[in-house]
């Protein structure tokens, strides 16, 4: 088995893993039938009876920071290598100490003898410390993270492996479980042989990471849906840097003449990926409108880059809000059967390797929208409202879609189904109500 795990920025983890496992011969297939015989993991700042699933075990202090776990099959080799997904899912009961499970149901039955090996990806948020938890305008930030040098397992395994790659070579202190070696970024863990079921060795590794800590603590997106050819986006964000405290007052002037070593752990400038043929941008907040942002345009997609009123260090909040236009047509299409519409949306942040600790959309139906469905590839939250925009008279149906520990890998297309006569019908409801006022 070997497992990689990746560091996607300051406060997400990306943990790939690549699985071997062999079944044993008992007279019963067992989570203890089932052996892995090699296990590699790495961490980067970038029986007798067929067994039908896999088991994956995590400590209690990681089950709240786990925001996507995924299993593959890999087929082919290097660049023909495609993957068929697994259906993932807690498993009951907890294990010892706590020791919380997840299955992965195989796509056939592991008989006895054969192996097979899986990828397993999971993303942690907010799995580094600052420590110094404040540090001053021109002090460098350092965390902690924490793990086991020894992969937790519910099997046995034969050998495993540990890297952890840190974000610089600044390495403060790491914790030494024999053998332990540390070479430029790296830290290696073991080669480990023969660890029982359930083994576990803390370790925690100390070290420089001046990478943005940008968490979004609150984001709503409203999507409103126009009879006249357009989709109306509006995104409200409560960003934060989840960083060590600044400590001492801010200097501006130390900030600009000397950007090199004051406040390297700050930020001032973040980038949202917006969809292609974007129009009518803007970006504000309570004062009013910013004019400190770029956009910029092409067939594939529209990237904004924005600054905050003010660089932001760690501790510290801004609000804003970004608006724009797209055509309703890039968007909506029609059910197979002709009797519906649906609405094909982007889930998820638009920003740049962030993390949001809440995430909720709105999308607003065309008045008359009826029996309104939605398709997710992923758990969401979900329930109805009814807002009241221009003209409208019965008012609009809000499909509401709420979502906490939302990480980049999250940003994949959602479906929102409506009837199809009522784009027809309302449109012409619309044009008359126009010309009565007119």
């Amino acid at each position: 088995m070997a497992i990689e795990l990746k560091l996607r920025n300051a406060s997400i983890f990306s943990l790939l893993f690549f699985l071997s496992f062999i079944l044993g011969s008992s007279s019963t297939a067992t989570q203890h039938d089932l052996r892995i015989t090699y296990a590699e993991r790495r961490v980067e700042n970038k029986g007798t009876s067929p067994s039908s699933e896999v088991i994956f075990a995590f400590p209690p202090a990681q089950i709240d920071h786990i925001a996507l776990l995924k299993a593959a099959v890999p087929v082919g080799k290097k660049k023909r290598k495609t993957y068929k997904s697994l259906d993932v899912s807690p498993k009951l009961p907890d294990g010892p100490n706590e020791t919380k499970y997840f299955s992965a149901t195989l796509l056939s039955p592991l008989k006895a003898g054969e192996t097979v090996t899986l990828e397993v990806l999971y993303i942690l948020t907010q799995s580094l410390e600052p420590f110094p938890i404040e540090i001053s305008q021109s002090e460098s930030q350092l965390v902690y993270y924490r793990d086991s040098a020894i992969i937790l397992s519910p099997y046995h395994i034969d050998q495993q492996t540990t890297f952890i790659r840190t974000a610089s070579t600044r390495v403060e202190s790491f914790t030494h479980v024999e053998p332990t070696n540390r070479a430029g970024l790296e830290v290696k863990y073991g080669p480990y042989a023969d660890q029982p079921p359930h083994s576990f060795s803390p370790i925690i590794v100390h070290f420089e990471n001046n990478n943005p800590f940008v968490v979004v603590e609150e984001l709503v997106r409203e999507v409103e849906i126009s009879h006249w050819g357009s989709i109306q986006v509006r995104e409200q964000y409560t960003l934060a840097h989840a960083g060590a405290r600044l400590k001492g007052a801010f200097s501006r002037v130390d900030y600009q003449s000397k950007p090199s070593v004051s406040g390297v752990a700050s930020f001032k400038q973040l980038l949202a990926t917006l969809p292609p043929r974007v129009n009518s941008v803007y970006y504000r907040d309570e004062i009013g409108n910013i004019s400190t942002s770029r956009l910029r345009l092409n067939l594939k997609k529209s990237e904004l880059e924005i600054e905050p009123r003010y660089p932001l260090f760690g501790g510290w909040r801004a609000t804003f809000v970004i608006g724009y236009r797209l055509p309703l047509e890039d968007f909506l299409y029609e059910s197979n059967d002709g009797k519906q519409r649906y609405l094909n949306f982007t889930f998820g942040c638009p920003m740049a390797e962030t993390v949001v600790n809440k995430l909720t959309i709105k999308v607003a139906l065309p008045e008359g929208s009826k029996n309104s469905t939605v398709s997710a590839p992923f758990t969401v939250e979900q329930h109805l409202e009814t807002t009241y925009s221009y003209l409208d008279v019965l008012g609009r149906t809000v499909v509401v879609l709420e979502k906490k520990n939302v990480v980049p890998e999250h940003n994949s297309p959602f479906q929102t189904f409506m009837s199809s006569a009522v784009f027809s019908s309302n449109f012409d409801f619309a044009i008359l109500s126009w010309s009565s006022f007119s």
